[in-house]
């Protein structure tokens, strides 16, 4: 099963606050750690808010909002991509993991939707489209 691990965004990150080196050392051995065991997809920090933008969809209308956005609790600073064999898993990994942030913060775990989970929505061609997409833009990545 695959998920998304997300790193909640706290006011010192959402104010733009840096990892030091020790916070930089320590993630790293615990991202080479999960490469290791083959649990690492992908996982990359987020700059502030303040640096962003929404996009609100009402019908054929498009708003764009700029950043930043005022509720902390509620934006994400950072995520993880993990292949884990169940939620237990992924909680025990995330157990391991260095506080992300110098201030006490919280970490979700939500499970991703496989073509499976679709059932006789996901026809056969949409199946096909999708694992084609997937190889096609990891092939990118890699080049």
């Amino acid at each position: 099963m695959r998920v998304m691990v997300m790193v909640k965004a706290t006011k010192g990150s959402e104010a733009g606050e840096l990892p030091d080196e020790k916070m930089l050392a320590a993630m790293g051995a615990f991202n080479e750690e999960l490469a290791k065991a083959g649990v690492l997809v992908a996982g990359e920090g987020l700059r502030s808010s303040a640096m962003g933008k929404r996009v609100r969809f009402s019908g054929a209308n498009r708003t764009v909002i700029d950043g930043p956005f005022a509720e902390t609790k509620e934006l994400v600073a950072g995520f993880w991509i993990w292949k884990v064999k169940s939620m237990e898993d992924a909680v025990e990994w995330l157990k391991k993991s260095p506080n992300p942030h110098l201030e006490e913060t919280e970490v979700e775990i939500r499970p991703m939707f496989e073509m499976e989970d679709f059932g006789d929505a996901a026809t056969p061609e949409i199946r096909e489209r999708e694992a084609r997409l997937r190889t096609e833009s990891q092939g990118k990545l890699k080049g």
